[in-house]
């Protein structure tokens, strides 16, 4: 392939995926009710008893509505990497995809553009997620909305890695459900999305390592200092954190896909036995 033909092969998974995405407008929605039921429900009934110290990143006492923000907006990247993938299941057996999978273009170039194309879709509902909070009261810095596109970019990347890294173990989609379950809820609710780390650890030292191991936590503190506009150390160990953790489900879900190794070499096999 000519360096042309590499590019109208990406252009065209990208166009593909916004113009599912536009018809598809229960995703778009579906995308926002979840964090803003947070954001509206629960953040109001714990913002006046639980409240936030003065830690990095934040430089003054803030209450826990404008703390969970940054973990709202994983929480979206999060669920757009398994709807992704969630079509990435069906294309596979029924789609596109299934044409493209046999294709001349390998097999890395086409999850990795599929994985581009699903980050920049989640671009645009987190920022109207961000509008929605702002006109209910929630102001950030200023400068933060833009220092935050980096961390936005590397955690739906990372996050997006992972769903695909599932899709491959998946052979049917009515299965797909169960496992988002399982590692949705599990990675939200352990990590620092809702609670800070120190209170994590005065209750359960245990629960804190759990945290301390995901790597959606790494995600939410990368947003969390990035929206803040704070480039110290502790960013960059977040930012290298999640950078390892998707070239490890990257390379996963390539390793997966592989013809000879992962995914059609198992269905052979299983049909074989069959």
């Amino acid at each position: 392939m000519t360096g042309a033909g590499w590019i109208r092969c990406f252009i065209g998974i990208v166009w593909r995926e916004g113009l599912r995405f536009i018809q598809q407008r229960s995703r778009f929605v579906s995308a926002l009710v979840r964090p803003l039921i947070w954001l509206f429900v629960f953040a109001a009934g714990f913002r006046s008893v639980l409240g936030v110290s003065i830690v990095p990143p934040y430089e003054t006492y803030i209450l826990y509505d404008e703390y969970i923000i940054p973990g709202l907006i994983a929480m979206i990247q999060l669920f757009n990497g398994m709807q992704s993938s969630l079509s990435m299941v069906y294309d596979r057996e029924m789609g596109s995809m299934r044409v493209l999978l046999t294709s001349p273009v390998p097999r890395w170039f086409l999850l990795i553009s599929k994985l581009i194309a699903g980050t920049l879709l989640s671009l645009p509902q987190i920022y109207v997620f961000l509008l929605i909070a702002w006109a209910y009261g929630i102001e950030l810095p200023p400068l933060g909305y833009i220092t935050v596109i980096p961390a936005l970019i590397l955690s739906g990347l990372m996050l997006g890695a992972l769903g695909l890294l599932l899709s491959s173990m998946i052979r049917q989609l009515e299965n797909f459900a169960g496992v988002m379950n399982f590692i949705i809820f599990p990675m939200f609710f352990a990590s620092s999305a809702l609670y800070p780390l120190w209170k994590v650890e005065e209750a359960s030292p245990l629960l804190h390592d759990i945290c301390a191991f995901n790597p959606f936590t790494y995600a939410v503190e990368l947003t969390r200092f990035l929206l803040y506009v704070k480039f110290d150390a502790t960013a960059l160990q977040n930012a290298g954190v999640v950078a390892g953790f998707l070239v490890v489900f990257l390379g996963g879900a390539i390793a997966a896909y592989d013809p000879a190794k992962g995914l059609i070499a198992r269905v052979r096999t299983g049909g074989a036995g069959a």
